[in-house]
């Protein structure tokens, strides 16, 4: 294992967050890099704990397995074109894939005996598009972003938010033009706020993280913008403690010919629900993703990250429906 320090050599520059005077021992340890990828082409994303402890995660044309107990990395699926991924109460592994961005769909595989079913592949009569990243909350339904070139409605699918009932039925729940470019997505411990990350890395677009009321039947009404991360790169994925704070990965290196800045620190920030910048963690390299709890004590937090799986420490474990099947304790 590699340790890093964390530390922040970044030129002062009119920032759309305040670095300053983070405590952020108080919440993050020192970063480790678990594992790293050696395939040519590579882009990490979408890691998951399974009920045994495991780490699932994506990378280009495939998905990984990685042990914390072995230190073994090895392919648990390939050819895919998984994104972003989670877990069920069942500790069946759902994935979004991305297809080749107009074709995607949702799938879920039981891990016993290898069976994949699709839980979505298209909406009102048209193709789904790419779907990017999904979450579920305790009732079972499914919530996912799914992104494509489309943005004329009467020609299909538009960038949007969708929910798969447990009955198997798929709504959508926010769609553009009210939302430009939906990326990552939680649901509050108390499953009465609904956040979503806009990356939209085009001049004038979102890049935020926005707060919905969530109701009872899985709509959401009542938008603000949480945190606002432009003109540096956008959240990518993100997870939640038990308290409710917000751990997302956002920032670049270095420039990648979007309008996106450097302003935006690369690396690992935890919010408070409120919004308040309350720590941060440089990552070492682009791009950092997307991150999930894991540890028998939820206090491990897995993030991916260029072509790295890393691990850091956290104070606050990670909210308990991360916690999945009847072998976790």
């Amino acid at each position: 294992m590699i340790r890093l320090l964390c530390c922040l050599a970044f030129t002062t520059s009119a920032l759309a967050l305040d670095y300053s005077g983070l405590d952020s021992a108080k919440f993050l340890g020192p970063i480790v890099i678990e594992a790293t990828v050696t395939t040519e082409k590579y882009f990490t994303e979408g890691p998951a704990m399974s009920a045994e402890g495991d780490v699932f995660f994506t990378n280009t044309g495939e998905i990984l397995k990685f042990s914390p107990k072995t230190k073994k990395l090895e392919v648990f699926r390939k050819p895919s074109t998984a994104n972003g991924s989670c877990f069920d109460a069942q500790g069946r592994l759902m994935n979004c894939e991305a297809g080749d961005g107009t074709n995607g769909r949702v799938t879920r595989t039981d891990l016993q005996t290898g069976k994949i079913e699709m839980l979505c592949g298209s909406f009102g009569g048209f193709p789904l598009g790419g779907p990017n990243d999904l979450t579920i909350d305790s009732k079972g339904r499914i919530y996912f972003t799914s992104r494509l070139t489309n943005t004329d409605p009467a020609k299909g699918n538009v960038n949007a938010v969708y929910r798969i009932d447990p009955d198997g039925k798929t709504s959508r729940i926010l769609a553009a033009p009210e939302i430009d470019m939906p990326n990552g997505l939680v649901v509050s411990p108390d499953e009465k706020t609904f956040y979503l990350i806009e990356s939209d890395g085009r001049a004038g677009r979102a890049r935020n993280i926005r707060a919905y009321d969530l109701q009872p039947d899985g709509s959401v009404t009542n938008m603000r913008v949480l945190v606002d991360l432009s003109p540096g790169r956008s959240g990518d994925g993100m997870e939640l403690d038990e308290q409710g704070n917000l751990y997302v990965a956002a920032g670049l290196h270095k420039p990648r010919g979007t309008s996106e800045t450097l302003d935006t620190h690369p690396g690992l920030h935890v919010f408070s629900p409120q919004g308040k910048l309350l720590a941060f963690v440089e990552t070492p390299e682009d791009t950092v993703t997307n991150c999930a709890f894991g540890g028998d004590d939820l206090r491990t937090l897995y993030i991916t990250c260029g072509k790295h799986l890393l691990s850091m420490r956290t104070t606050i474990p990670g909210q308990p429906r991360y916690r999945v099947g009847a072998a976790r304790k």
